[in-house]
């Protein structure tokens, strides 16, 4: 099986929120040898079609969409983009429905549960300070066959089978 190389990959940010997601993003991407693009787009309406362009220009091969709040609102404009560009796309694991190709994370779900649990130990009177940190440990996999379809792409049976979810 020949497997696609990926040399270039674009980072949707939003501006409005800290740097920090795209900062360690494009971190991890030169760690794996990739060139980054970060990309930051403004609400509250965001030129996405801009964005885009810029990734036209610098060749972009695959887009992560961070989890921010004005890419979430607009999930399936972008997922639209990217369909049309071919673009291969990873989504936040709440996000991935809208049409991105992969999601790998957290789940945001998973983690309100755990914060319901400490909410009520704290109104039940534990004392904040005294409770442990907890870390997110379960991380989600989500691939979406219906996109990979339309991107003309085939996902290896060993992805499949480590996956959480597969939208089909």
């Amino acid at each position: 099986m020949v497997r696609p190389t990926l040399a270039r990959v674009a980072i949707l940010s939003d501006s409005g929120v800290s740097e920090c997601l795209s900062n360690s993003n494009c971190e991890a991407a030169q760690k794996l040898e990739l060139q980054p693009q970060i990309i930051r787009v403004k609400g509250p309406s965001p030129d996405y079609e801009g964005a885009f362009s810029a990734m036209d220009h610098e060749r972009a091969q695959a887009l992560v969409v961070l989890e921010e709040p004005i890419n979430a609102a607009c999930r399936k404009q972008i997922a639209e983009l990217a369909s049309v560009r071919r673009l291969p796309t990873v989504f936040a694991r709440e996000q991935v429905d809208a049409g991105g190709l992969i999601a790998y994370g957290t789940s945001i779900r998973e983690a309100a549960k755990h914060m319901a649990v400490y909410a009520d130990k704290i109104l039940k009177g534990a004392k904040p300070g005294d409770l442990p940190i907890e870390a997110a440990l379960r991380h989600e996999l989500v691939i979406n066959l219906k996109t990979a379809r339309k991107l003309g792409m085939t996902v290896p049976l060993e992805l499949l089978e480590r996956a959480s979810q597969v939208i089909d």
